[in-house]
């Protein structure tokens, strides 16, 4: 069931706990986020590399289970630390980067200039030169940044050698033709053509395509298209060996039976200040198949028209597959904790106020709301005066969570949450599976607020010896050259 009860018995408030997550719960349980928050003072984020590690292990088998040539890269822009950078140097995957600070960041924690893919729009002279002296892999976007790429890969280089620019020409989908993203078939025509002209001061090692959404369908048409375009580059003396179809896998918060009914009874009189929300506002939180499931379907999925699966299609005409995954990848390495400084009372809940901001929890960015439930951890007995308030019987207690700032639309979570426990000051909030977009996608030290540090925490099924049972903890690298 998705409905609570209020501790009244009458409103009911729909309910999305996120699934459960065996190292997370050591975590909470472990005594480790209150120590921090009192040693921190202040909001912050935790991070779990392991839980990234078993994704990436699970993509990397995938590709190799079914036969096929690919390589994975993990989204820088999904999180800033530098702790997954450096995953990704030690387990043999690449990082995409959009910018000439996440390019530097990569090559700075140790992966090398190869398997680093450069995307984005418009990429200035600076980017283009560093990507092209490391060997990157850089997706073109347009003409003038086409015609900017081969004036770097073919002016002097100095003392040494310049290497080839190597690219991918990226495609307009045909399903999305309005998207500011990629090439028409007259621009892609006549980009082949000079890269053909520019000789060996290029590589196009092929094609590449942004696309919104999660439907494999799609995603599985369009990389078929770009297979058959590879076909057709060879025929122009070019290499055309490898297709990225971006990133698009997605991650599932919840199981089916909670998210179809948390959709069926959710209105705007579960939110603060009757704020509504329609069904397509929210991120799909759940999915059948997700992380390296949803990739198992997309080879597995026969693209319309082909008489084979994806996966055969690519072994057949020796294509390689590049992925760009970044929620995927960190699903549930992470969550980020606030502290209630504040409660107050209205008709029917509570609204909350934490030390920190909407902008450390990035849904409501995109107008949406972020809504895995935060877990409500008490504040311990010896810190608590008032531990025992009147109608403290167990029940449902909606409540829902605002920021430390004067903006009337700073709210963490709209919705009015059913907590299990009445909440009160000097508890700690901790909102679950975050490190994918949330935790930094939009944080600003607003109000002269310091950004939320981020703890990475390593091996939760091995704590130090002496520590209380409880697991090792240390700043992310990020935050430390900060």
């Amino acid at each position: 069931m998705a409905v609570n009860r209020s501790a009244g018995g009458g409103a009911t408030w729909p309910s999305l706990p996120a699934l459960p997550d065996p190292a997370t719960e050591t975590v909470l349980a472990s005594g480790l986020l209150e120590e921090l928050s009192y040693a921190l003072g202040g909001p912050f984020h935790f991070l779990l590399p392991d839980a990234f590690d078993a994704n990436l292990r699970s993509m990397q088998a995938t590709l190799e289970d079914a036969g096929v040539d690919g390589f994975v890269y993990f989204a820088k822009k999904s999180n800033k630390a530098a702790v997954w950078v450096e995953r990704c140097a030690a387990h043999g995957a690449g990082v995409d980067v959009a910018s000439l600070g996440e390019l530097r960041e990569a090559l700075g924690h140790g992966v090398r200039g190869e398997d680093v893919v450069v995307t984005g729009p418009a990429k200035g002279p600076d980017l283009l030169e560093l990507a092209v002296r490391q060997g990157a892999l850089i997706a073109v976007d347009a003409l003038d940044e086409l015609d900017a790429l081969l004036a770097t890969a073919t002016a002097p280089a100095g003392a040494h050698p310049r290497r080839p620019a190597r690219l991918l020409l990226r495609c307009l989908p045909p399903t999305q033709p309005h998207s500011r993203f990629g090439m028409t078939d007259a621009e892609l025509t006549a980009a082949l053509d000079r890269c053909v002209g520019a000789g060996d001061a290029v590589r196009m090692e092929g094609f590449s395509f942004h696309l919104s959404g999660y439907e494999v369908g799609p995603r599985a048409d369009l990389a078929a298209r770009l297979v058959e375009r590879c076909l057709k580059a060879r025929a122009l003396g070019l290499e055309a060996s490898r297709i990225s179809v971006g990133g698009g896998l997605p991650v599932s918060y919840t199981d089916a039976e909670r998210w179809r009914a948390f959709l069926a009874e959710q209105h705007g009189g579960h939110y603060h200040a009757g704020k509504s929300f329609g069904s397509a506002d929210f991120y799909p939180y759940h999915s059948p198949v997700a992380g390296a499931g949803a990739l198992a379907a997309l080879l597995s999925s026969r693209p319309q028209g082909a008489g084979q699966p994806l996966a055969g299609l690519l072994k057949e005409c020796g294509v390689a597959l590049l992925v760009e995954p970044g929620r995927a990848l960190l699903d549930r390495a992470g969550g980020s904790v606030f502290r209630v400084q504040g409660v107050k009372e209205r008709d029917g809940y509570r609204i909350l106020t934490v030390d920190g901001s909407s902008l450390s929890l990035s849904e409501q960015w995109f107008n949406s709301e972020y809504l895995p439930e935060p877990c409500l951890l008490p504040r311990s007995s010896e810190e608590s005066d008032d531990s025992a308030e009147p109608g403290d019987s167990p029940g449902v207690f909606p409540a829902s969570v605002g920021a430390a700032t004067c903006l009337e639309s700073d709210l963490l979570t709209w919705r009015k949450v059913p907590f299990r426990q009445r909440p009160r000051v000097g508890d700690l909030l901790v909102y679950p599976n975050t490190a994918g977009y949330q935790m930094d996608s939009n944080e600003s030290p607003f109000h002269e607020l310091p950004l939320p540090p981020k703890v990475v925490i390593d091996r939760v099924d091995r704590p130090a010896e002496g520590q209380g049972g409880r697991p090792r903890w240390r700043f992310d690298r990020h935050f430390l050259r900060a």
